[in-house]
């Protein structure tokens, strides 16, 4: 028997594992490979059993990374992502020109878009695809050169460079302003509050904001939405009070469609930061919007500081 030149799981295997990590689900993973989902469990087991470890944790409603797992995806994403690059760019015979950014729903809908008229009258040359997601995994996609992530600033593989803080309060329509203006920072668990169930868990809910204040509270009861932009609909139609991010909603509030209420305002615990892969050269296309991401970060933090 020939010995592997690299001593790697067959190729196959390591692709039905890549998609599995990815999706973490053997359903989806068996979806996009186009086989059975046993064609993929028996996949998992063979590599499993060659590598001697576990790469998956088998819970009652689906799987999640061994710390091994997680090892292994790491570097099967970004060699994946690297080999895919290359073949695009052989296909394409010109990287100066495309760019694709990931971001979440509410920051393309209510900063990055609003703004991309500039970057497009200055660039006419450059197309930038967006990649649009509140779920970060597909931030990994292989034709992903730039991130605009809220958090912390610290992701696995990936150079973060703040571009802005934010400030949080609540907001509500006019409507329910006027119906309750004698609410305050204290009684505002006992008023119907909207809620964003985020992919991300590191975006505040009404429970952080509540107790980052000391605002003692039980059970919040109101609405529950799945994208920001959507909740943001329904506080615009009286329908509650939301967890207002002032970058994203200060159009809105100076235009008078949103109104703040109480005077609670706390520093959002994260911020918004640029990211890119440690292991890949930009394009120049990406090299260009990183550029001019950085000069309107920098004016708007001038102008609000």
């Amino acid at each position: 028997m020939v010995r592997r030149y690299y001593d790697l799981p067959s190729l196959t295997t390591l692709a039905v594992f890549e998609a599995s990590a990815r999706h973490l689900s053997f359903k989806l993973a068996a979806r996009e490979l186009n086989v059975t989902p046993g064609a993929v469990s028996r996949q998992i087991k063979a590599i499993e059993d060659e590598l001697g470890v576990p790469l998956f944790a088998r819970l009652g409603t689906g799987v999640a990374l061994t710390s091994a797992g997680e090892d292994l995806y790491g570097v099967l994403s970004n060699s994946f992502s690297r080999a895919a690059e290359v073949v695009r760019t052989i296909k394409r015979g010109d990287r100066s020109r495309n760019v694709t950014i990931a971001c979440t729903d509410a920051f393309a809908t209510m900063w990055l878009v609003p703004r991309m008229r500039g970057f497009w009258q200055r660039y006419p040359e450059i197309t930038v695809d967006h990649l649009i997601s509140d779920n970060p995994r597909d931030f990994r996609r292989a034709e992903v050169e730039l991130r605009v992530r809220y958090g912390l600033g610290s992701w696995a593989d990936e150079t973060a460079e703040l571009l802005f803080d934010d400030t949080i309060y609540p907001v509500c329509g006019r409507g329910f302003a006027a119906e309750h203006r004698d609410a305050t920072a204290e009684t505002l668990a006992e008023l119907p509050l909207v809620h964003v169930d985020w992919v991300d868990p590191e975006w505040s809910d009404w429970d952080e904001v509540l107790r980052r204040s000391n605002i003692p509270h039980g059970p919040l009861r109101g609405r529950r939405y799945g994208k920001f932009s959507v909740a943001l609909q329904a506080t615009q139609a009286d329908q509650g009070v939301a967890v207002g991010w002032h970058r994203l909603v200060r159009s809105l509030v100076e235009k008078g469609r949103l109104t703040r209420l109480t005077d609670l305002e706390i520093p959002a615990p994260g911020g918004y930061y640029l990211t890119w892969n440690d292991n890949r050269v930009l394009s120049p296309a990406a090299e260009t919007l990183r550029s001019w991401l950085r000069e309107i970060a920098e004016s708007e933090r001038q102008a609000f500081s």
